[in-house]
């Protein structure tokens, strides 16, 4: 699917509603597994008294409405782009927006780089958790089979992890259909306890939930439970992330209609069955099942708790090529895994990272409940950074509110994230350490990147040549000239790539014509075909050729050029085509804007990065290297 499906015609509304039950909406349906059991039976839990039981339940349904359907539907999926959304996607749209205002661009980059680490954070726990609770009901089902909890998780998550390579595209399709039963059958199951005890109905006023937070003396206790309350919303941020996908209609369509009624009566299930049986607090979601379908019932969870992982993973990949692209990592090896389906990727680093993390995460905590307490703090973290850059700038400017309006929207909702903020940050010491270690981590990593990388055009600058007038000094001289197409790639048209002063001063040769590439990473997530070249001729066989990229699409710079019109109706044919590359190599020095170490971390990303014979899709047999070095100690020194 693409960007265009925002006009999606209504005869396909259903399937694209189906689509996102099992892609979108996969991590957040899989939270009742843990969220009431958390709250009311976990380490920092409330006693399962009736009005506790009322109280938790009537904050989770309220959290829901308010953090998802209030804040997400009806606010920030208005800040699209182009259809698309993300934290990166608020990030370019909050630069573009303030071009007239470049001070706040590095603070809204720092916002951004924030939101976007601790994403990663979230995408690490999410299969953890949730693939570790489905296992669980293997206890329900005979306690005997305890001990196999653990490595039953861990043969699921090896299986899920090992296979990313071969792409989803046949079995996603089994998503939706698996994911809708899923949501029909908690639905179903909750409905069987509310008609047991339904006075838990009685939840639904949120008079309880505020009571239980201010009204019960012990406010501390009840604060530390709003950790465990936030996690029925983790995954809350997929609904504007996943926008691209399946477009904003289907996604609110398949929330209010079918994904939020079935949590719903879920969530009050689980409090109706604690009513009735306080004991059911150790895992009320399994319990709640009728016997003869709980062996069942684990395996559809399995399943269910597998698809939001694959969601999860795929959006990590997703977000890592974002980023790539923007200029806040250094480019990996990005595979496509299908030639039919869009967007369908495989990014090897991202992946093995994720693994060794998520295993460190299931040996390490051994069960669901201790999990949870490392649960939350990242998402927290997103949503904070996503809501400043949303109502603080993207609203306010696309909407043109009032500075009033726009500081009234957003402290509500600042207010809403900074209190579970503060109620999961309670829990660092008892596994919250892990993500913001791995978030402050992925943070340092990704801002060394970003000011190595201005450190390199600095010091490149300073040796640039305008290209034209380089051009000049050899325009009358008789240069020697063999058949084929040289195809020189630099970041700035303006001037003389490096490969092409090193090649003209030394070999006095060129080829019979000669181009001038740069590929610009544009701030929108398309750029129409339209759009995408730009030849302009420079002298008698000499051009300068722009390609435009989005940030949410594969760089391919042999099927660009292939068949471009030159002068004199002459096409481009690839194979007649040399690509020469300007490859410095970057020495640490002493620079005044960032210490030697860290300047030694960033030499060391960069020399690892993919190549940009990989990253453009050049055929290696046909780049030629050409070398320089440069020393990064302020003023630049050629070697």
């Amino acid at each position: 699917m693409s960007h265009s499906t925002e006009h999606v015609q209504q005869s396909r509304l259903l399937p694209l509603m189906i689509g996102a039950i099992g892609v979108v909406f996969g991590d957040i349906g899989t939270s009742p597994l843990y969220a009431v059991k958390e709250a009311l039976g976990g380490s920092h839990a409330s006693v399962p008294t009736h009005d506790n039981v009322l109280g938790v339940i009537s904050l989770i349904v309220w959290t829901l409405l308010i953090v998802l359907t209030v804040k997400y539907q009806f606010f920030i999926m208005r800040a699209g782009h182009q259809g698309e959304g993300g934290s990166l996607v608020l990030v370019e749209l909050a630069r573009k927006l303030t071009k007239d205002s470049p001070e706040i661009h590095r603070p809204i980059m720092i916002i951004g780089m924030i939101g976007v680490a601790f994403f990663f954070g979230d995408g690490v726990i999410t299969p953890a958790i949730s693939v570790l609770s489905a296992v669980e009901g293997l206890e329900v089902v005979t306690p005997t089979l305890k001990p196999y909890v653990v490595p039953v998780t861990l043969l699921v998550l090896f299986l899920l992890f090992f296979f990313q390579d071969k792409g989803t595209a046949r079995i996603g399709r089994l998503f939706g259909p698996i994911c809708t039963l899923w949501f029909l059958a908690i639905a179903l199951i909750g409905l069987k306890e509310i008609y047991r005890h339904p006075e838990i109905l009685m939840a639904l006023n949120p008079f309880y939930g505020i009571n239980y937070l201010f009204g019960g003396g012990h406010v501390g206790g009840t604060f530390l439970v709003l950790g465990s309350v936030f996690l029925a919303v983790t995954g809350a941020e997929a609904l504007y992330a996943d926008m691209g996908h399946f477009g904003k209609r289907a996604i609110n369509w398949a929330w209010g209609v079918f994904v939020f009624p079935a949590l719903i009566l879920n969530y009050l299930g689980q409090g109706a069955l604690i009513l009735g049986d306080p004991l059911a607090v150790r895992n009320p979601f399994f319990i709640s099942v009728p016997e003869w379908l709980l062996f069942p019932m684990v395996l559809l969870a399995t399943a269910a708790t597998v698809i939001a992982s694959q969601a999860v993973i795929s959006g990590a990949y997703s977000a890592t090529r974002q980023a790539m692209q923007l200029g806040y990592l250094p480019r990996l090896r990005v595979i496509h895994t299908s030639s039919t389906e869009f967007g369908q990727i495989y990014v090897p680093v991202t992946n093995w990272m994720l693994l060794i993390s998520v295993v460190i995460l299931v040996i390490g905590f051994q069960s669901s409940n201790n999990l949870a307490a490392a649960y939350g703090i990242a998402v927290t973290i997103t949503m904070i950074a996503d809501t400043s850059l949303a109502f603080g700038i993207v609203l306010r400017k696309m909407f043109s509110w009032s500075w009033p309006k726009a500081i009234i929207l957003m402290s509500v909702f600042l207010s809403v994230d900074l209190g579970f903020f503060g109620a999961n940050i309670l829990k660092v010491p008892d596994g919250g350490w892990f993500t913001l270690t791995l978030g402050a981590i992925l943070f340092f990593l990704m801002s060394t990147w970003r000011k190595g990388q201005d450190l390199v055009r600095q010091a490149v600058r300073r040796q640039e040549i305008p290209l034209e007038s380089f051009l000049r000094q050899f325009e009358s001289e008789n240069l020697g000239r063999m058949p084929g197409t040289a195809v020189f790639m630099s970041q700035n048209p303006q001037v003389a790539p490096a490969a092409f002063v090193q090649l003209l001063q030394h070999t006095r040769t060129l080829y019979d014509h000669v181009i001038f590439l740069s590929v610009q990473n544009d701030v929108l997530p398309y750029v129409d075909e339209g759009d995408r070249v730009q030849i302009e001729i420079l002298f008698n066989r000499y051009h300068r050729v722009r390609i435009r990229y989005g940030f949410m699409e594969t760089v391919d710079v042999p099927k660009v050029l292939t068949g471009c019109q030159l002068s004199e109706g002459e096409v481009i044919v690839m194979e007649n085509s040399w690509f020469f590359m300007g490859k410095a190599i970057f020495l640490a020095g002493n620079h005044p804007e960032m210490s030697r170490w860290r300047m030694q971390l960033f030499l060391d990303m960069f020399r690892n990065a993919e190549s940009a014979t990989g990253f453009f899709n050049l055929p290696p047999i046909q780049v030629v290297d050409l070398g320089t070095r440069i020393v990064l100690d302020g003023p630049a020194r050629i070697g």
